[in-house]
């Protein structure tokens, strides 16, 4: 398997994926290791996993370069991705013991009543390549701490990372029969869903999550699925600082490269400030330093995959042809790398692809809306509900608007952000079942009754 730099197109390495033998031996690895793994007292995981965060800051800057060769992001962006993962995982090490304790229900009665929480086993993860140290730490971490084993699959477009990863827990002790990286393309992944493991807990495109939902539904295990959105925001007419609102909108479309789950993926804009906004945003879109990485100074990298280029711009055709305006960006670079300008576009609506569609890129679509319910029934007008962003001066005006917001997460006045605190769950084709806060914790074990009557 080929490792490309997406800024350069150059090969940067070559990686032998494993085959179905190898699976098959890691899986026995995991199988045969987790009893022990879980045997492990629970400050001795947590105490683990806290000299894995450690060992994370003296080779930031290895992590950080290696992440945006193989992905894209630029390098600035690398430094904050870990510094949120340690982050996640100080929140990890600090909570797990209180929500993973036994609790007693009941203390005085004849029967005295607890519960205890136990491992789901083996467990698989299929992670994604825009976030892989964030992604990754929602599921690895909580997973080892609960004493599950876990086979993680990093994404073929995040490998190195992986390797990464795995090295650093492997030196902070946890044992390799505890955590083993499956090396490969999508084939390596449809092999993992035929191998009898204990749960599975993916995160990338709703086509993909829908495929393996349906293929091990037959298993009868545990299936989280963390999967995309369309992810809407509306700007009301009584902000006084529209510029500045238009510059936090458009970093929350752009960071990345777009390359978000949570992402701004369309945004409306109240008729009376409409003209206002939508210049000062494609102004500042103008304004922003797309290429090389590695360049501190660089605001927008490459996409990391050959193939969301043309994607990006046929979505942006679709539109120009149905009516739409481009007021900023809808070209390709004319250089290596698979660069895409930050592209605007107004006279939007949603006959449109760009409006329906998850674009994943740093493109977006700018439509007029007359009140705020016509905003709520456009929002609403989505398969998708992963978050939904509302900025207004008035916090009640705008708590009307997100209580109608089918979607798991919302926002005043910020947007693309996530809280270790708050879960993270999608609903309809944004996912199943809940990453992070202390739900997120016990999303990896399992409750066991106990009825003790002396």
């Amino acid at each position: 398997m080929d490792i490309i730099n997406p800024a350069t197109e150059k090969k940067i390495m070559e990686i032998q994926e494993d085959d179905h033998h190898g699976l098959e031996n890691k899986f026995r690895i995991l199988k045969e290791g987790q009893p022990r793994w879980a045997a492990v007292p629970l400050s001795t995981r947590i105490d683990l996993i806290r000299e894995f965060h450690q060992l994370l800051e003296p080779n930031k800057g290895e992590l950080a370069a290696s992440l945006t060769a193989e992905m894209g992001k630029p390098i600035w962006q690398s430094m904050n991705e870990l510094k949120g993962a340690q982050s996640r995982i100080q929140f990890f090490t600090d909570q797990s013991q209180k929500w993973l304790a036994e609790e007693w229900i009941n203390r005085e009665d004849a029967t005295r009543e607890k519960i205890a929480y136990e491992p789901l086993g083996v467990i698989a993860n299929i992670s994604a390549w825009n976030y892989p140290y964030l992604v990754g730490m929602n599921v690895i971490i909580p997973a080892l701490i609960g004493g599950n084993s876990v086979m993680y699959k990093p994404s073929e477009f995040s490998t190195l990372t992986g390797r990464h990863i795995a090295r650093l827990l492997y030196q902070a002790g946890v044992p390799e029969n505890a955590f083993q990286v499956a090396v490969g393309k999508g084939a390596v992944g449809e092999y993992l869903l035929g191998l009898p493991m204990d749960a599975y807990f993916f995160t990338g495109s709703y086509k993909t999550g829908k495929s393996i939902a349906e293929r091990v539904a037959s298993k009868l295990v545990p299936v989280q699925l963390e999967l995309g959105g369309k992810d809407p925001l509306y700007v009301m007419d009584d902000l006084e600082d529209i510029h500045k609102a238009a510059g936090d909108v458009l970093e929350g479309v752009v960071y990345n490269s777009g390359q978000s789950c949570c992402a701004v993926e369309r945004i409306y804009v109240h008729a009376n400030i409409y003209d206002r906004f939508i210049e000062s945003y494609a102004e500042q879109s103008r304004q922003l330093k797309v290429g090389d990485p590695m360049d501190p100074t660089t605001q927008v990298g490459p996409l990391s995959r050959k193939a969301q280029v043309q994607f990006l711009q046929e979505q942006i055709s679709d539109a120009v042809g149905k009516g739409a305006k481009i007021l900023a960006g809808g070209r390709k670079l004319d250089r290596p790398g698979y660069f895409v300008e930050p592209t605007v576009l107004v006279n939007v609506n949603h006959s449109m692809n760009l409006m329906k569609d998850e674009s994943f890129g740093p493109i977006v679509g700018i439509q007029k809306v007359e009140s705020d319910e016509e905003a709520i029934r456009l929002m609403l007008d989505s398969e998708y509900g992963l978050t939904a962003a509302v900025y207004s001066r008035s916090f009640e005006r705008a708590e009307a608007v997100m209580k109608k917001m089918d979607t798991g997460t919302v926002y005043w006045n910020c947007c693309d952000r996530v809280s270790a605190y708050l879960p993270w769950s999608g609903r309809r084709h944004s996912g199943l079942g809940t990453t992070l806060s202390y739900q997120g914790i016990r999303a990896f074990v399992q409750p066991k009754a106990y009825h003790i009557r002396d």
